[in-house]
């Protein structure tokens, strides 16, 4: 056998003819590891900033927890609403491409401006409140605008007869998205907890490292430009969908008993709008029946970085990765500090006084009083300098002994529920969608995780149910959606966009008497149902 030619001639919407680069004699596009990159820089950029928000609410602008949690999911949905708007964009006016790019800048600014805010020196509180609120919606117009394309402009660098591949890339996308979770995760937190600056927690530091992942995710796609497949925008897409239903609506409900009957009420448009477009709005319709069902998975899945974190900070807090770092950051502090501690004296309400010798960490000082004993956290303190301490009244908070390791499960659940959810639901978004409604539909699969986050908004303000029974009513809650989309998900029969090239070769024009003797048949006829190709 020759050897495999890994170039491949490709036709740009300039009209240019381009050699398609292969990754190592496979059937990969080499623009991908852009494509995968960048996802890893951006998710590393988001997930590391929602990481301590919750945090960042309450102990920086000293919020309480539930307005915390409601702020939280407020700016997640708004994250997951955004896509709409990237994809009418991305579909109708500048391309995927342009679209990312754009957007990105505008990601970069949210991130900027939310560091600043975390600055104490810039200004009050309400300053501060300002500068968070303006760069939260700075992010959630950015991320949720390249969402819906930057997946689908993936998919798009592929061949049609390499599904498989395309498939698989749907998978390593995933991967990178976790990936970037992961680290940004451990990360941040870091940042925010051991790095101290400006008298405390450094959030500007935990929030200025996502802007930096940011401006590399964006140098890197750019990067790739030359070698990227670029569709041209279809026109207004989403325009013509919507007003394609409000005539299908007025004209059936106008309609009378005396008028042909059809067969879908789609069809009641075919007096304006071509067959291909209503064909292509049943397919995408179809699909999003299916997902009304599914914003109850992400109202668990997104509890994660609410509920879940204060669920973790009232837990036994003593884990390995702690001593990992201690075993680290001791011969650093060692070296780097001076040797030298200060006093604290303490006086009570009691008038009980003692001295207390303290080392380096100041965030858990037990205090003895006559029969009283108890802790405090002081904070960021000089060294070789005398404290005072007036204690006016002590609490007796009981504590709670449960390890933050029993998490592990409900962690390790979530993931394995993730993997088998979110990524079949991507490559399903992106397969059953007609071609130039991708990126549309990919915004329908993200605003389940919108409704999703609502979900748990109206919980956690309305409801006034005690946190245990929060979870046992969001699991209750899912074990009833699941059986109802498995119900849902068993009568769906699987297409072929494709076919519609070989019924409506013309796309703009609507059709003569042959292809209604077409359209007279059953309406599946392009929906030949194909072999399923994903575990939805």
């Amino acid at each position: 056998m020759g050897k495999r030619k890994e170039l491949k001639l490709e036709i740009h919407e300039s009209g240019k003819t381009i050699k398609s680069q292969k990754l190592c004699g496979t059937n990969y596009p080499v623009c991908i590891s852009f494509i995968v990159v960048n996802e890893f820089c951006e998710r590393f950029s988001y997930y590391g900033m929602k990481a301590v928000l919750t945090l960042y609410f309450i102990n920086y602008l000293h919020w309480n927890q539930n307005l915390s949690t409601a702020v939280y999911h407020a700016f997640s949905s708004l994250c997951y609403f955004t896509p709409i708007l990237g994809a009418l964009i991305a579909d109708s006016w500048l391309g995927k491409f342009k679209t990312i790019v754009y957007l990105s800048v505008f990601y970069v600014l949210g991130h900027v401006v939310k560091s600043v805010g975390a600055i104490p020196s810039v200004g009050d509180s309400t300053i501060h409140i300002a500068l968070s609120m303006v760069g939260l919606i700075l992010i959630a117009f950015g991320t949720g605008g390249i969402k819906p394309c930057v997946a689908a402009f993936g998919g798009d660098q592929f061949d049609e007869e390499h599904t498989n591949e395309r498939r698989k890339f749907f998978s390593i996308f995933y991967m990178s998205i976790n990936a970037g979770s992961v680290l940004s995760t451990v990360i941040t937190p870091i940042l925010r907890g051991n790095v101290q600056c400006f008298g405390g927690d450094c959030y500007a530091l935990a929030f200025g490292v996502p802007a930096i992942l940011m401006v590399i995710a964006l140098v890197v796609f750019i990067s790739g430009s030359g070698m990227y497949k670029k569709s041209p925008p279809e026109g207004n897409v989403l325009l013509d969908v919507c007003r394609c239903l409000g005539l299908a609506i007025k004209n059936r409900w106008m309609s009378s008993k005396y008028d042909s009957k059809r067969k879908h009420w789609l069809d009641w448009a075919e007096e304006k709008y071509p067959k291909r477009l209503i064909h292509e709005i049943k397919m995408v319709l179809r699909v999003l029946v299916l997902f009304i069902p599914l914003p109850m998975f992400w109202a668990l899945f997104d509890q994660q970085g609410s509920r879940w974190t204060l669920q973790a900070t009232r837990m036994n807090m003593a884990f390995m990765l702690n001593a990992l770092l201690i075993l680290m950051f001791v011969p650093i502090f060692d070296v780097v500090i001076i040797s030298q501690y200060p006093q604290i004296s303490f006086t009570s309400a009691l008038s009980k006084s003692f001295t207390y010798a303290i080392s380096h960490r100041y965030t858990s000082v037990r205090c003895t009083s006559g029969s009283q004993d108890f802790s405090i956290n002081l904070g960021l303190l000089d060294s070789g300098a005398s404290y005072t301490v007036i204690l006016k009244g002590v609490s007796h908070p009981t504590a709670n002994n449960v390890h933050i390791a029993w998490q592990i499960p409900q962690y390790a659940l979530m993931t394995a529920g993730e993997v088998m959810f979110s990524i079949p639901g991507i490559e399903f978004s992106y397969s059953q969608a007609p071609a130039n409604m991708k990126s549309l539909l990919q915004a329908g699969w993200l605003l389940t995780v919108a409704f999703g986050n609502v979900i748990v908004l109206i919980v956690a303000e309305g409801a006034g149910l005690d946190q245990w029974m929060e979870f046992l009513l969001f699991a209750g809650l899912l074990v009833a959606v699941c059986i109802i989309f498995s119900i849902m998900a068993y009568f769906y029969t699987y297409v072929d966009p494709g076919e519609l090239d070989k019924l409506f070769p013309d796309k703009t024009v609507n059709e003569d008497e042959d292809d209604l003797k077409k359209d007279q048949t059953d309406d599946t006829m392009y929906l030949n149902s194909i072999e399923k190709s994903t575990n939805m």
